[in-house]
């Protein structure tokens, strides 16, 4: 969980608190797998991580509330608000106007909700 409060502050306990209310072993598994072992690792930095997984779930063009806690993971590591719609747009080419337009609806309700808190 430490290493998901990095990316995602007080929202991770928030985001696995509602899974565990479901299923407890599935929260067990969404933390230990990509946090515990993946996340971890010290190839890339937190960054470029973040930004990947904004591309793929991007891509995947169905995973909208798996996205906006990682734009705001995105943005928690560093990544400007440009830098993530970039990268949002360039996944055009990859998945598609619908799927990145879901991407990028997704992305400024993230935007909004962090204007409306400061």
């Amino acid at each position: 969980m430490q290493e998901m409060r990095s990316h995602f502050g007080d929202a991770a306990d928030n985001w696995i608190q509602a899974i565990h209310d479901i299923y407890p072993e599935f929260a067990k598994v969404n933390v230990e797998f990509p946090f515990g072992e993946l996340y971890r690792r010290d190839v890339v930095d937190d960054k470029t991580r973040e930004l990947c997984t904004v591309a793929a779930l991007t891509v995947q063009g169905f995973a909208l509330p798996e996205l906006k806690v990682h734009v705001q993971g995105a943005l928690n590591t560093g990544s400007s608000r440009a830098e993530i719609l970039e990268i949002i747009t360039q996944m055009i080419a990859y998945c598609g106007f619908p799927a990145a337009t879901n991407a990028l609806l997704a992305t400024k309700e993230v935007f909004d909700e962090l204007d409306a808190a400061s």
